[in-house]
């Protein structure tokens, strides 16, 4: 009885040389495709929480896939064991899906013993991601501002519209209110590419017409997330 229990706690040499190479590719793969993640993601922030998952992820599942493999009844029993987890955290940008589908397949290919069709799967991946992100497929050709004015004299509107012309390559008043001797004036504007940059000039160009006291430049799909 004892002798049973002892050879129980001995994994044969190649099943053990099997699950360190398993372990250690998907956590190295899971890290490469983390530092992808981090240096492609084009938002104004990201959970540093996910990137710990997709490190993390990889070697979890490649653990369960050890488990369960050639073994139905577990298969079973661990997939109703998983029916009961709810997660509560919802997936902010479609694209984190991606890398969490794309790690999840990292793990369950390391966990079969499938190395080089993981490792060159991930590495063509990586490069398809790399190729959209430099040239930035996707990117919308233009950008759309909403430009804030106010004063407290009498609308220059014939200044203003000049300069708007002038640097934008679309505009229209979204409303137009007066309070007393106050104004408040409310624009739609598009910029092209090119015209990006001149968002600047522009500012600085309604500051120093007179009778505008106050003037703001807000980009609407830069929406921080909540």
């Amino acid at each position: 009885m004892w002798q049973d229990f002892i050879e129980l706690l001995f994994i044969p040499g190649e099943l053990a040389l099997n699950m360190f190479v398993s372990l250690i590719l998907s956590f190295l793969l899971g890290m490469a495709i983390a530092l992808l993640y981090k240096n492609t993601h084009r938002g104004l922030n990201y959970e540093h929480s996910f990137l710990s998952t997709l490190v993390l992820l990889p070697p979890i599942v490649t653990m369960v896939m050890m488990f369960i493999r050639g073994d139905l009844v577990l298969s079973l029993g661990l997939v109703g064991s998983l029916s009961i987890i709810r997660f509560r955290t919802p997936i902010k940008d479609t694209r984190d899906m991606v890398y969490l589908f794309w790690v999840i397949a990292v793990g369950l290919g390391s966990g079969t013993d499938n190395w080089t069709l993981v490792i060159i799967a991930t590495i063509l991946l990586s490069i398809v991601i790399a190729v959209l992100y430099l040239a930035e497929y996707g990117r919308p050709k233009h950008s759309d501002f909403v430009l804030v004015l106010s004063g407290t004299s009498d609308y220059p509107a014939a200044h203003t519209k000049e300069l708007i012309n002038r640097y934008a390559s679309t505009a229209r008043v979204r409303s137009y209110e007066v309070s007393g001797d106050n104004w408040e004036t409310i624009y739609e504007l598009r910029f092209t590419r090119s015209q990006e940059k001149e968002a600047d000039a522009l500012l600085k160009s309604m500051q120093q017409i007179e009778g505008i006291d106050r003037v703001s430049l807000l980009a609407p799909q830069l929406a921080l997330p909540m």
